[in-house]
């Protein structure tokens, strides 16, 4: 293979790279502003978050078309193969936390029409979790350095036991308070939005881990006792 080629090559990598950090920043955007759109009641953002999806679903395909090209011409080998389909893996994941971001507002606007409900600041402490473990795995990737990814993984029933407890708690209210159902139910599905966020974030960890070693993870993936969960 030629210099010229081997250079080209590396540059189509790096560029790949680039797209899926500029994805990550995109989707980490949502995911933040999504909670402060929750938190602060702001029905402005809220509708923000929802006409910037399409910026997150067209990252989404440049990375999917790039991968292809690459695959179709370059015939990628080894570790080559496996940034290829890490960045293909980890947009997927990206997509799917942009989709969620955009459930969220959502339910913003619906809970909006109703007067505030108590237990926000435990959707807050969960928001949190998820948004430094999103941002903490695509630092992870960007810098190859697989130790953060790996704390994240661990940590995935952490964000479980909020959610577990958040459960049990809304439950609680609104039996306490049967007036307060209808925005509760909203507030139980941005949890379960948050909790998934958590779980791809645990995914994109899985496929740094493969990236930067070769070989999955040895264990089984940690998980909070789910005997509150409504799903």
């Amino acid at each position: 293979m030629s210099d010229h080629i081997v250079k080209a090559y590396g540059e189509a990598l790096d560029l790949l790279a680039g797209d899926i950090a500029r994805m990550g920043g995109i989707a980490e955007s949502q995911v933040n502003d999504a909670l402060s759109a929750v938190m602060r009641r702001d029905t402005a953002l809220a509708e923000a978050i929802i006409a910037r999806d399409t910026k997150v679903d067209a990252a989404h395909k440049a990375v999917e078309k790039r991968c292809t090209t690459l695959l179709a011409l370059r015939q990628p080998m080894a570790n080559d193969l496996r940034e290829v389909m890490a960045a293909w893996k980890i947009s997927s994941d990206l997509e799917r936390v942009g989709d969620l971001a955009k459930n969220i507002a959502k339910r913003t606007l619906v809970i909006n029409q109703s007067d505030p409900i108590e237990l926000m600041r435990g959707i807050e402490r969960m928001g949190r979790m998820a948004a430094t473990h999103l941002k903490q795995v695509l630092d992870s990737y960007s810098s190859r350095d697989v130790a953060p990814a790996l704390a994240v993984w661990f940590q995935d029933e952490d964000i479980d036991a909020h959610y577990n407890s958040l459960f049990r708690e809304l439950l609680t209210y609104m039996m306490e308070d049967p007036r307060t159902i209808g925005p509760c139910a909203h507030l139980l599905f941005i949890a379960k939005n948050i909790e998934r966020i958590g779980d791809h974030s645990t995914n994109i960890a899985e496929t740094v881990h493969y990236l930067v070693t070769g070989e999955e993870i040895a264990s089984e993936r940690p998980k909070a006792d789910d005997s509150g969960r409504g799903d």
